[in-house]
């Protein structure tokens, strides 16, 4: 007896879509974005993250984005926040103006020292 059609069309779309997952967990962190992405990017946190934040990243409605303060938390868990927001909360969620990998960048970036200028590092 056959499978349904629709059962085989779904199975190879998940083995695909695993095998996707697997191969982009597998392959480690993504590359830097771009020297002018990165740019804009430092803007993004600098002026929008920075109304909440404080503009120097020192906290304000929103808590200090320092090294410091970042240093015990996990890097998985700011990336979702970055992309998805917190809700009940201020924090909205940025995926609809940055990748995942962007946002990445954006946690490595603050736990490292953000940029001061407007440039990128």
């Amino acid at each position: 007896m056959k499978p349904p059609p629709l059962l085989v069309h779904v199975t190879v779309l998940l083995g695909a879509a695993f095998a996707a997952a697997y191969a982009a967990a597998a392959a480690g962190p993504q590359s830097d974005p771009a020297p002018q992405r990165k740019h804009e990017l430092v803007n993004l946190v600098r002026q929008d993250c920075g109304s909440c934040h404080g503009l120097t990243l020192s906290g304000g409605l929103g808590p200090a984005l320092l090294p410091h303060t970042l240093a015990d938390k996990p890097l998985d868990s700011m990336v979702a926040t970055v992309m998805n927001g917190r809700p009940g909360t201020a924090m909205p969620g940025w995926s609809r103006f940055m990748s995942e990998p962007e946002a990445e960048w954006v946690v490595r970036a603050l736990m490292d020292g953000f940029p001061q200028e407007r440039g990128a590092q």
